[in-house]
């Protein structure tokens, strides 16, 4: 009943005005966003991070505009798979399978809307258990101590590549950067750490600037790099033909799909791609051989989309409940919480419950505001393929300088995002990935505190590190997360791989 009645104090806050106005803005960027081959929504939130900034938007609203920001990118994903057979983001990828074909068929507006509903489906079901788990693990939280939390955030670092990562040692190299960067300022002790005697960097890096430079800039030069001067040929999308049949039909696969991407985005590492190719496979073996998979079959679309959107909102749980996010995305957005003075975790649910549960409450609203947007406006959103990068790269600078100018006021900020930019450039050229890279800045500040004040109250004894059999079980964790993406982690990306060679084989 506490639950229900935070909820309800949640829409109190989402159905505000203006927080509904944001929602509805982040859930279009978002969407557009998305359907962009290749931008994702980590991102698309890291570029509109600084609109956040320059509006002057109160914490709940910043953070109900990013989440459905969030959310509608994780919608728009499956444009560019189902119409140009180019994932949006990796988790869309297992919808190119059926997708392209369905649009082949001249089915693009079928496909289209039935991935929304899809996507309704699985982010509904996710939110609910969003819901439901959250309160459970935050009072849970509430019996860590320092040497407690210290092992967690060795959990997510061992986690950060995921059993889908391809290289685990570039993960840790990645992990180390983004380390090596939070310990940039003055210590607890107040002693000068890399500043070299710069104003400026006494107070550390700053995690927005960090963040925008790494994600948003970095992309901006690789979109100048490819120089892409027009848009693909994008298949057309024909009137919407879609019945409460069709609609019956996909309705389990939406379903098995939600709950498994539910469960892969809570748990860390695993991600919304592991989401999505889990609820792929799980369909087609639950549907045998009554399907048509690689050739155009609903269900193989239905069951991707749910799965990567219940994946989404799963991530949020760790994050809000720990302080540790469960994707890239929901690191940006932690990034976004501490820059605004409030700090994730258990206490979050009581000290700042009106953001919580106001997030919680857009998350629902946003569900619906994104299938009403996305079957009769998926026209709109399509039109956006045929724009040329060119066009759009003004529009992306401007955001990201003017948003960053206001934060600070100083112009050491836009070279030091600068820098960051083509520091994510050359990582990104390298194949090193830029979540670790973030992690370890926001985490270490913290990482260290608990450090220091584990040893504080043992006087120095690394024993008590281990002494609860609670850390225990998180090292434990943490050792397998380590190690298990280095033993399953190949056998999952060829078994991954040869279903799509096997779909594109049949599909041909």
């Amino acid at each position: 009943m506490e639950t229900l009645g935070y909820l309800v104090d949640g829409f109190g806050v989402a159905l505000a005005p203006h927080n509904l106005m944001f929602a509805l803005l982040g859930a279009v960027l978002g969407t557009l966003i998305g359907a962009l081959p290749g931008l994702g929504p980590a991102n698309g939130v890291a570029i509109l991070i600084p609109l956040a900034f320059s509006l002057g938007l109160a914490p709940d609203t910043a953070m109900i505009m990013l989440t459905s920001v969030y959310a509608g990118a994780m919608y728009g994903g499956r444009i560019s798979s189902i119409l140009l057979n180019i994932p949006g983001d990796e988790p869309a990828m297992m919808t190119c399978l059926d997708g392209y074909p369905m649009a082949q068929q001249g089915k693009a507006a079928e496909a289209l809307a039935i991935s929304a509903v899809a996507s309704f489906v699985g982010s509904l079901i996710a939110t609910i258990g969003l819901i439901l788990l959250a309160p459970v693990l935050a009072n849970f939280a509430l019996t860590f101590g320092p040497a407690e939390y210290f092992a967690l955030f060795m959990l997510a670092f061992a986690t950060l590549g995921g059993i889908t990562g391809k290289n685990p040692m570039k993960t840790v190299l990645a992990a180390c950067i983004g380390l090596m960067i939070a310990t940039v300022g003055i210590d607890n002790t107040g002693v000068q750490r890399y500043t070299f005697g710069v104003l400026e960097l006494f107070e550390g890096v700053d995690f927005i600037i960090a963040i925008v430079g790494l994600f948003a800039i970095s992309e901006l030069l690789f979109f100048i790099e490819d120089r892409a001067g027009g848009g693909k040929e994008t298949i057309s999308v024909s009137k919407l033909k879609l019945s409460w049949k069709d609609i019956r039909h996909i309705m389990p696969s939406s379903f098995r799909g939600g709950v498994l991407g539910f469960i892969a985005g809570v748990l860390p590492g695993a991600g919304a791609s592991l989401g999505s190719f889990i609820a792929y496979t799980l369909e087609k073996k639950v549907v045998g051989s009554k399907g048509d998979f690689g050739k155009g079959d609903p269900r193989g679309v239905a069951a991707p989309e749910a799965g990567n959107n219940g994946a989404s909102s799963g991530a949020l749980v760790p994050m809000l409940t720990l302080g540790v996010p469960g994707s890239g995305t929901t690191a940006v957005l932690l990034a976004l919480l501490i820059s605004l003075n409030i700090t994730p975790g258990p206490l979050m649910f009581t000290q700042n419950a009106d953001i919580v549960w106001g997030v919680i409450a857009a998350l629902l609203i946003g569900n619906f505001l994104l299938l009403i947007l996305n079957i009769p406006l998926v026209g709109v959103f399509v039109k956006l393929l045929s724009v040329p990068p060119m066009y759009l790269l003004p529009i992306v600078t401007m955001v990201a300088f003017v948003g960053i100018y206001s934060i600070s006021n100083t112009t050491f900020d836009l070279y030091f995002m600068v820098a960051f930019g083509v520091l994510g450039y050359v990582l990104r050229k390298l194949e090193i990935p830029l979540v670790p890279v973030i992690l370890g800045l926001l985490l270490g500040p913290e990482m260290e505190k608990n450090l220091r004040h584990a040893l504080d109250i043992s006087d120095g004894d690394w024993m008590v590190l281990w002494n609860s059999g609670l850390a225990i079980g998180l090292w434990v964790f943490a050792a397998v997360g380590l190690i298990l993406p280095t033993i399953v982690g190949p056998v999952l990306r060829r078994r991954m791989r040869g279903i799509e060679r096997e779909d594109t084989a049949i599909g041909d």
